[in-house]
């Protein structure tokens, strides 16, 4: 197709609108940089303080650790709960690279289980299956996927038959619940990124651990500044991944607004759901007694490639979350794993397609993407 016969997009909808979400907040976002440059308070500090209090307090966990980002506070947790060395971690292959990157780092080897094909979260008969051949085990590491919370009755209960630390990925899914509690805090440690897009992003990187557990949020925190209890006193070897300042001040304005932006994202997955539920397209689902967030709304075609150039000529950003599972990437090899392997999460990298969804999206934007999608499924 040569570029004059393409059509001319009645709308632009990007993936994501971050410059919106700013102006939301702008007035209250600059009165805090301003305190924070004025108070020079850029490590440690009041700032810093006052957002992991309130972020405890909103994970409805006892302690917050910030740290330099999504990915440290994966490393650090499981580093906190004593995975070390040669030991076994179970997560799933449809992730973002950092879940299994965090086992990498700290000497561990990430155990791969196939997802469900609704929720896209570890899928516990799998998980159940690998327990049984292959022990011992010292941690699982469920991923709340896209912010739909992964199951974890099920996933606690076999963890605790092995004897296995749990350890969240909820780094897509700040604010969902399951059976009425936060993610976050139904683990051993709850690990989270604020990476600017995700539902409570920082102005760049940033991260945070909350536990319940007094000696883990020590542990981490200790882990987390160089070891250091005290200045210059240094318990143990220790990394440098803390979260500044700025990250907190800003975090802590946006999270006052977390519950509401949530709140909108859903009403468009909503609207998504009712214009779309007709369509060939294999759209999100929500299992009972969980909120999901929708960090990503998230489709499944075997046509995905056709639909992401179909959408992108009237205007529309989609995305790809993830085009190859991670036990088919190079980084991964030498775990030796095959195509075929994981076919659910091989089939979801195949025809997963994120739609435009975020909390600043206007109702003739997402009727624009909604007529486009029946328009290409006609």
């Amino acid at each position: 197709m040569n570029d004059s016969s393409l059509p001319t997009p009645s709308l632009h909808v990007p993936q994501i609108d971050l410059s919106a979400q700013h102006r939301e907040c702008e007035a209250a976002l600059q009165a805090a940089l301003v305190a924070v440059v004025r108070e020079s308070a850029f490590v440690h500090g009041r700032f810093v303080r006052e957002f992991e209090e309130a972020f405890a307090a909103y994970c409805e966990a006892q302690f917050c650790v910030g740290v330099g980002n999504g990915t440290d506070a994966l490393m650090l947790s499981l580093r906190a709960a004593g995975v070390g060395q040669g030991d076994a971690v179970v997560t799933t292959p449809f992730t973002f690279a950092a879940t299994a990157e965090a086992i990498g780092h700290v000497g561990a080897r990430p155990l791969f289980v196939d997802i469900d094909p609704q929720s896209y979260a570890m899928d516990p008969l799998a998980l159940e299956a690998l327990l049984q051949r292959c022990q011992p085990v010292k941690a699982i590491l469920p991923v709340h996927l896209f912010g739909h919370p992964a199951d974890m009755k099920q996933i606690r209960g076999l963890a605790a038959q092995a004897g296995a630390t749990v350890i969240e990925d909820a780094c897509q899914a700040h604010g969902a619940r399951w059976q009425g509690q936060r993610v976050g805090a139904l683990g051993a440690l709850g690990c989270f990124s604020f990476y600017p897009t995700k539902n409570l992003g920082g102005l760049g990187d940033g991260g945070a651990v909350v536990t319940s557990d007094p000696e883990l949020a020590r542990h981490v925190r200790l882990l987390a500044d160089h070891g250091q209890a005290r200045k210059y006193e240094h318990s143990l070897i220790g990394w440098n991944s803390r979260l500044d300042g700025i990250q907190a001040a800003a975090l802590t304005v946006k999270l006052a607004q977390l519950d509401e932006w949530n709140a909108r994202r859903r009403h468009w997955a909503t609207e998504y759901q009712r214009q779309l539920c007709d369509t060939s397209l294999q759209l999100p689902g929500e299992s009972p007694n969980v909120l999901h967030v929708y960090h990503l709304y998230v489709v499944r075609t075997p046509r995905r490639d056709a639909l992401a150039e179909f959408l992108c000529q009237r205007g529309i950003m989609t995305a790809l979350h993830y085009p190859q599972p991670l036990h088919l990437q190079p980084a991964f090899a030498a775990l030796g794993y095959c195509a075929g392997d994981f076919p659910v999460a091989e089939a979801c990298a195949r025809e997963c397609l994120s739609l435009p969804l975020h909390p600043h999206l206007s109702e003739e934007q997402v009727q624009w993407v909604c007529e486009s999608v029946r328009e290409w499924d006609a």
